[in-house]
């Protein structure tokens, strides 16, 4: 068995191991209801403020605590430019992740980091099973995986990007992905009140004023060092307000599925929630990215092949539910 066909038998395995697991989730509530209307769009999830002013980029070498290197602000927006913090974490770039090619492949690397570690208005890519990889790309050329919510630029070139990339360099940048190990970089604290934020175009900041305001129902994500995350360094960190209570209430979700109101995740996504096979690792990261996944997945966004086994599991998920289950699979080790 070549390796392709190993991919392509893991896969249908994993899936029907999945499906059965949803069969029972239906018997054990009476049959397939009708699923309730979705929640309104979580706005706070996709986050785009187009009225922000950014300063111009200047040529000004920058250094950051950590690293030898030195970009500046217009290397690190440049987005045929992948910043590389910290050479030494990781193999070798290819040319599609560190480059990406002109006029219309951004570099994977410049959006997801240099390391796959993302940020809360994007995918962390570290980690992720080859096989899957390559279907969400085909997902996005194909139409079968859409992006709710306002019209991002980040979403625009993302959709630009994907469907000009060839089979050869979506395999070069699932495998060099595959191979970077998931990093901690999120903290997960529950709040009634946090610090006054704004919003920096595609993420939440810090106010530079100071002052308090209440979470209420949201999940707020914020750069502990906006200049680092901004300057696409992977070693950036995140801190994710939730509400209080909710990472409790998330892990009695996740691990037994709310008296049938889901199914348990670690049955598709394994115990510690790493992944199993072609089947993603959810553990550790961004709860707002895993938000917008489980509101994608409810409103039919994501409706190719196992997504739609997936629309099945988050059906009945209230929005409480879906912060509640983001905010403890965002508080684990990757």
């Amino acid at each position: 068995m070549n390796s392709i066909s190993k991919r392509m038998f893991a896969s249908l395995a994993g899936v029907a191991f999945c499906s059965l697991a949803i069969q029972g989730l239906h018997a054990q509530s009476g049959g397939s209801p009708a699923a309730p209307a979705a929640d309104a769009l979580p706005n706070w999830a996709f986050i785009w403020d187009p009225n922000v002013k950014v300063p111009p980029p200047d040529d000004k070498p920058h250094s950051l605590p950590g690293s030898s290197a030195s970009y500046s602000w217009k290397q690190a927006r440049d987005l045929f430019v992948a910043p590389d913090w910290h050479p030494a974490d990781h193999g070798p770039m290819p040319d599609i992740v560190a480059n990406g090619r002109k006029p219309d492949v951004r570099a994977c690397g410049s959006c997801h980091r240099a390391e796959g570690t993302g940020g809360p208005e994007n995918a962390n890519l570290a980690g992720l099973p080859v096989s899957y990889f390559v279907q969400q790309i085909a997902d996005f050329k194909s139409g079968a995986r859409k992006m709710s919510g306002p019209n991002r630029p980040s979403t625009s070139l993302m959709m630009v990007s994907v469907k000009a990339m060839t089979d050869a360099e979506v395999l070069a940048a699932a495998e060099y992905f595959a191979a970077l190990k998931p990093k901690r970089n999120v903290k997960v604290v529950e709040a009634d009140t946090i610090p006054k934020t704004g919003e920096a175009r595609l993420f939440f900041t810090k106010s530079p004023g100071g002052g308090t305001e209440p979470l209420g129902r949201r999940i707020v994500e914020i750069p502990d060092n906006e200049e680092q995350f901004e300057l696409r360094d992977s070693a950036a960190t995140f801190t994710a307000y939730v509400p209080v209570g909710s990472v409790a209430r998330g892990e009695a979700l996740a691990k037994t599925g709310g008296a049938g109101t889901t199914v348990a995740c670690g049955i598709c996504h394994g115990p510690a929630l790493q992944g199993v096979g072609p089947i993603p690792p959810i553990a550790g990261r961004s709860p707002t990215y895993i938000v917008r996944q489980l509101y994608e997945f409810k409103t039919g966004g994501r409706s190719a092949g196992a997504n739609a086994l997936m629309k099945q599991v988050v059906e009945k998920l209230s929005q409480e539910d879906i912060i509640a289950l983001a905010a403890y699979v965002g508080s684990q080790e990757p």
